[in-house]
């Protein structure tokens, strides 16, 4: 019988043991994103307006600004700034990383350099077809942007559009 009595004893506790533990928040969310803080300077938002303005004008939707694709766009502007020149080079990843961080299912860019103003960027994107198809472009839902001068002043840019 006291056999019997401590494997009962063992059985309750095991119970109040198992229904009793609550489960412990460790602040991960797999379903969650956390957008990016992103401080944009005034040509960034320039060019996002410029480029909303014409699409509107064209009767295309408006785009979203997307702090996940800015955040794409900020290491690349850095890397065409160390190379002194504009390029997609390594398009693929910021590709994948939009797909896995903001449900990117199209992705496309516009890149430039040695522009001064917000204006002059956008009205040379819009006089280059490529360029201008990607800015026109109706699936695209959101964008993003990064825009930085070297220390001679010359301003590289990075603007991403996707679609979700």
């Amino acid at each position: 019988m006291k056999a019997q009595n401590r494997i009962l004893l063992i059985l309750i506790i095991l119970v109040i043991l198992v229904t009793s533990c609550t489960q412990e928040d460790d602040g991960i969310y797999l379903n969650e994103r956390i957008e990016p803080s992103i401080s944009y300077t005034e040509m960034e938002y320039e060019i996002l307006e410029l480029v909303n303005n014409h699409r509107e004008s064209v009767g295309v939707g408006r785009l979203s600004v997307l702090n996940t694709i800015s955040s794409e766009a900020i290491p690349h502007t850095d890397y065409m700034l160390s190379q002194g020149e504009a390029s997609h080079d390594n398009f693929e990843d910021r590709f994948l990383n939009l797909r896995i961080n903001a449900d990117a299912v199209k992705v496309s860019e516009n890149v430039a350099y040695g522009y001064s103003t917000a204006q002059a960027v956008v009205y040379a994107w819009l006089r280059s077809p490529h360029h201008k198809d990607v800015i026109e472009d109706e699936e695209f839902t959101d964008f993003g942007i990064s825009t930085k001068a070297n220390a001679e002043g010359k301003n590289y840019f990075t603007n991403i559009f996707i679609k979700r």
